[in-house]
């Protein structure tokens, strides 16, 4: 029997690889899909996802509404399969994630659109899935079998196909660069194994709060559903402006939290409310890009990257978070209780 954890430990530490093989394999379809998306000139995008996808639909949002101005929506597939009744999608594209491809409700939501007239794109790591059979373009991910039932390569290379896309539609050299610097930062993720550890034994219990905003909102709820999943702790996820409005009544002395911040608009609200959350004796852990911060743990991610790009290295980190608190805890991650690699919504 293999050591606890082997092969999602395997899989995260393949994603250096995995990154640098989506910049170079991913880039000429994702220019493709632009030229499409300039020819048919959308109202909106629409994406449709589960689990793990769902959250780089909420990096998307982010990321195509501020670089790119598009509206985006995030689709609800039980409204094309369990209601049987689909919204208008003619003036619109629809982006589906899935690694599997197999998720029925995402494909019908694509085959709807299809027969509505609009644009369908598909990413996933399954080039001959059903899904990538009902859309008009694919954006294959090509991270190779994943294995691990946690998702670990196949959510950070969604991220970059979807970067890459909104690159292609609006090129920008400081952008570019921060894409080509992708894979080394991962690589920086990777060697925060003992701070990341010190971290998952303060957040270790049966209940935390992982707290994002912006384009870190989508890393908030990755990281907070790899915990649920690998350690079967209530992690819940908010945007931190959600979280003002009500669920900070919650948070008492020895509470666990998890603060993901980056260098941008959102540092001086996040830094504020990591100071008040100090006041509350939280147990606060802080993954920051930044030299300084106030927490009990800091796990500094010297990404080097523009604001958008830093969901990459941070989910890594997320990942290696979830491993270190799974084994603290005794759970074997690559073996979560009432899971299967993939699962079929309808």
């Amino acid at each position: 029997m293999s050591a606890p954890g082997r092969r999602f430990r395997q899989e995260i530490h393949e994603q250096p690889e995995m990154a640098a093989r989506v910049l170079e394999s991913v880039a000429g379809p994702a220019r493709l899909v632009a030229a499409a998306l300039r020819r048919r000139r959308p109202a909106a995008l629409v994406i449709a996802a589960r689990g793990s996808s769902d959250h780089a639909a909420t990096y998307a949002k982010y990321l195509f509404e501020m670089r790119n101005r598009l509206p985006v929506a995030l689709a609800a597939p039980s409204a094309f399969t369990v209601y049987r009744r689909p919204p208008d999608l003619g003036s619109c594209a629809v982006v589906a994630i899935s690694q599997s491809g197999g998720s029925e409700d995402v494909v019908e939501v694509v085959r709807e659109a299809r027969r509505q007239g609009g644009l369908t794109v598909a990413l996933t790591n399954r080039e001959g899935s059903d899904l990538a059979a009902a859309a008009d373009l694919v954006l294959d991910l090509a991270a190779g079998e994943e294995r691990s039932v946690p998702a670990s390569k196949t959510y950070t290379t969604s991220l970059l196909a979807l970067a890459l896309v909104s690159q292609a539609l609006d090129p920008d050299p400081t952008f570019a660069a921060g894409l080509a610097s992708v894979p080394e930062a991962i690589e920086r993720a990777l060697r925060l194994g003992s701070e990341l550890e010190r971290a998952a034994r303060l957040l270790a219990g049966p209940r935390m709060v992982v707290l994002g905003r912006g384009f870190n909102l989508a890393t908030a709820q990755e990281v907070a559903l790899k915990v649920m999943e690998t350690c079967y702790v209530v992690a819940e996820s908010h945007s931190v402006a959600d979280f003002l409005h009500g669920p900070i009544a919650m948070v008492e002395p020895a509470f666990p939290v998890l603060l993901i911040e980056a260098s941008g608009p959102t540092l001086g609200g996040m830094r504020a409310l990591a100071r008040r959350l100090v006041g509350l004796r939280a147990r606060l852990a802080l993954l920051t890009d930044r030299d300084d911060g106030v927490a009990e743990v800091v796990v500094r991610l010297r990404a080097g990257l523009p604001e958008e790009l830093t969901p990459v290295p941070f989910a890594v980190a997320g990942q290696l978070l979830a491993l270190s608190m799974a084994l603290y805890l005794g759970h074997d991650p690559d073996r979560p209780r009432g899971l299967r690699k993939i699962t079929v919504t309808r």
